[in-house]
């Protein structure tokens, strides 16, 4: 067995476990376990099921630090209060995650809490986004774009099926007009574009080689001069037991049908005809 193949079927484990559960969605810890399996850098983190936990992991990891909940039945953390970023001190971690774990029983008092994701806070770094989506017509595509709020400000992105080489990944940034920001920018540093293509191929391998996988959206990307890192990865399942009991979920970046099915890019958008939701 090849260490592709190694890899295809240790991940998969992951994915059938989500979906023979009936969860909509990979837990964080589950889904940077995937990404750094496919290559993908993502900040250390660890999982706090006690305040104690927490103090260990604050000392481990240093500050400053973010947490969030974790739980399989919370997808969009932010909306309920679910995390809590900037924490520079012990005192304040404690302080946070009693406040998490507040907010989130109060939203959702019926939610499974597996606890709370202590999380190194990354270096800021050019934000942008790497999506996978899994169009009815054509199969796994990947997309490339802007990230943070650029996203829907200027829905400039690119998409390509799945899976694809480095090269055309770096074809996929040159797309956009975030390839401006990758060659230098009034006076800045030029960034790392060919980590950026390696990103793109690693989403496109995981929608590639796990049919469960419904989307995956890496938001933001963190790029620098050297190197990037994924700082938030966000993987949605397809047709779990949830979902067909009605369970209502967020769409990941789509992918508009079209007539045929190109190896070469097959949208680029610098409008809204494609925007990410």
């Amino acid at each position: 067995m090849t260490a592709t193949d190694q890899r295809k079927a240790r991940t998969s484990k992951v994915f059938r476990s989500a979906v023979d559960s009936g969860r909509a969605a990979l837990l964080e810890r589950e889904a940077d376990s995937v990404a750094k399996s496919y290559g993908l850098r993502v900040p250390p983190s660890g999982l706090a099921r006690t305040e104690g936990e927490l103090a260990s992991l604050a000392k481990k990891l240093g500050f400053p630090l973010a947490l969030k909940v974790a739980s399989r039945d919370v997808i969009h953390k932010s909306d309920i209060g679910g995390v809590v970023a900037g924490v520079t001190s012990l005192k304040d971690a404690r302080s946070a995650y009693r406040e998490i774990l507040h907010n989130v029983k109060a939203a959702k008092p019926r939610a499974v809490l597996s606890g709370v994701l202590v999380q190194k806070m990354a270096p800021k770094g050019n934000e942008f986004v790497v999506g996978g989506t899994r169009d009815p017509q054509f199969g796994p595509a990947v997309m490339f774009g802007l990230g943070g709020v650029y996203v829907e400000l200027f829905r400039d992105v690119s998409f390509r099926l799945a899976p694809l080489i480095e090269e055309e990944a770096l074809e996929m940034v040159k797309q956009t007009k975030a390839s401006r920001l990758m060659e230098g920018f009034r006076g800045s540093k030029p960034l790392d574009a060919r980590a950026a293509a390696k990103a793109i191929v690693a989403v496109g391998d995981i929608m590639a080689d796990h049919p469960d996988v419904d989307s995956i959206d890496v938001n933001p990307l963190f790029v620098y001069p050297h190197g990037a890192l994924a700082v938030d990865v966000r993987v949605l399942m397809r047709e779990s037991a949830s979902q067909r009991a009605g369970v209502v979920r967020a769409r990941a970046p789509g992918l508009a049908p079209r007539q045929r099915a190109p190896r070469r890019p097959i949208v680029k958008s610098g409008g809204t005809e494609n925007g990410v939701t």
